[in-house]
């Protein structure tokens, strides 16, 4: 099987989590974008309950809790990110605020109508926007937000190189009126929407990415299909210089509506 033909989803989990485990994000954002789309949520107090739903080693989990009230949980299915989560939280002594689970997003352990906001940046990809949204809007108090950054379209029509390895990858990717309209359908009020500026992929996420990624090589040389991983993120870069106008990474910010 070829890169071109192979999704992240076909390479073993370990695999995945080292290269990852060497970033402070696992996708692309940056602090400043995470406070942006913090400042559109309201009422948050000490007895608030948050949720970063496929928090990753935590890097904007930690950015809410120096800027949110509340108690906050992270999960995600690698231990090895919980791990790294968990060590920054007790290094930042934010360790009675903040703690890392590992569960899986289709099945949350919380209390329904119990959390007063869900994060989820770069994330609920994993279960499908549509399905994410609907699933976890149980969990949300009437009057809870939902804060996630998704993929999204910018143009209705696009080159068939990236519009191939999105399809690919992630089928549900979709333009940004009709992800809005997905999120009204799905109970909720829109509240604000931006898209990622280019430097939460440039300077956020790929600068970083390429120093794990000599890691990553050094610590499995001659190892083929580690070499193919490598390969596939690499081409992500490539694909992202190439046809940025195109796509990107937007966040949405919406508020639970009725009951």
């Amino acid at each position: 099987m070829s890169n071109e033909n192979k999704t992240i989803h076909e390479f073993d989990f370990q695999l995945i989590c080292d290269y990852f485990s060497n970033m402070e994000r696992q996708g692309p954002g940056s602090p400043e974008a995470t406070l942006k789309a913090l400042s559109f949520v309201d009422s948050l107090t000490d007895h608030s309950l948050i949720a970063d739903i496929g928090c990753g080693t935590g890097g904007q989990t930690l950015v809410l809790a120096r800027h949110a009230p509340g108690q906050i949980t992270g999960l995600d299915l690698f231990p090895g990110f919980i791990e790294i989560f968990n060590r920054h939280a007790r290094q930042s002594g934010l360790q009675d605020r903040v703690k890392g689970i590992v569960g899986s997003m289709d099945n949350l352990p919380f209390e329904r109508k119990s959390l007063d906001l869900i994060w989820s940046e770069g994330a609920i990809y994993n279960i499908g926007f549509e399905r994410g949204l609907k699933e976890w809007r149980e969990y949300l108090k009437p009057g809870g937000y939902i804060v996630v950054s998704e993929s999204s379209w910018f143009t209705d029509e696009r080159p068939a190189e990236i519009h191939k390895f999105w399809v690919d990858a992630y089928p549900e990717i979709d333009t940004i009126p009709n992800q809005v309209a997905k999120i009204h359908r799905a109970g909720y009020l829109p509240i604000a929407t931006f898209i990622l500026p280019e430097s939460c992929w440039t300077e956020h996420y790929f600068a970083p990415k390429i120093a794990a990624r000599r890691i990553f090589l050094d610590k499995y040389a001659g190892n083929k299909t580690a070499e193919e991983f490598a390969a596939l993120q690499a081409m992500e870069e490539e694909l992202y210089t190439k046809y940025k106008e195109y796509y990107g990474y937007t966040f949405f910010i919406a508020k639970k509506a009725g009951r």
